[in-house]
Order: structure tokens, then sequence, then C-alpha cells
């Protein structure tokens, strides 16, 4: 499967932004999905996965509360709501699949996008 992220650019602190995740193939239903994130000079982070159906939902414990996974199986999309912002999400956002149930660790996920850079100003 191929994916695609977009959605990020520049917002202030305490605002909002929606990342999607496109995805080709007719499997993508099949796919747990993923987002991930990683700022500079650190390295990658679980922000928040989803399962097939939707119907499990897992959040890094930074983003609890703030961001919102959901997915669209018709039209092969994974969404991240991003609420709240603060200076310290800024990262680029990448989004990750992979066959089974969701996962915490990024090297268990096969398929990843080339990510979308959100940058969050004090």
């Amino acid at each position: 499967v191929q994916l695609q992220a977009s959605g990020g650019g520049l917002v202030q602190a305490g605002g909002s932004l929606r990342l999607s995740c496109a995805a080709s193939g007719r499997t993508f239903s099949s796919y747990s999905m993923a987002w991930f994130c990683q700022a500079p000079g650190k390295e990658r982070e679980f922000v928040a996965a989803i399962s097939w159906n939707g119907g499990s939902t897992f959040y890094g414990d930074s983003v609890k509360g703030r961001f919102t996974i959901s997915r669209d199986n018709a039209k092969n999309t994974v969404y991240l709501d991003l609420n709240s912002l603060k200076p310290e999400d800024t990262a680029v956002y990448y989004c990750a699949a992979r066959s089974g149930p969701p996962l915490y660790s990024d090297y268990m996920y096969n398929y990843w996008g080339q990510g979308t850079l959100v940058t969050v100003s004090s």
C-alpha cells in the first residue's frame, strides 16, 4: 500500500489542524493505521493508532484528549485531528500501516507515508 500524508502547516499555539493520509490499493480496510511524529533532533514518537474498522483507538500520553484519529475506509483515508496545539507538537508527522492489530512501535509498521510538517508558533 502507498501512503500520502497531507494537511500540515503553520499554526499558532491553541489552534487546530487536520492531517490526512490517503492510501492506494483495495486492501486499505484490512490495515491498522497509525501516526508518528519526529521533532528535530529527536526520535520518532508514537502519536495515535486505529484498528482496521475504527473500533479501537490508541494515543500517546502527550496527545490524549487533544488529538483524535479516525478513518474512512470508503475513501481509503485516515485522519488525525490536532487540537489545542502546543509548540512542542512541532514535528514531521508520518502515517503508517500494518497488517494485524495496531501497535505502538514504529518498527512494526511496514508502510510509511512521506511525512507532513506541523509547525506550532508560540
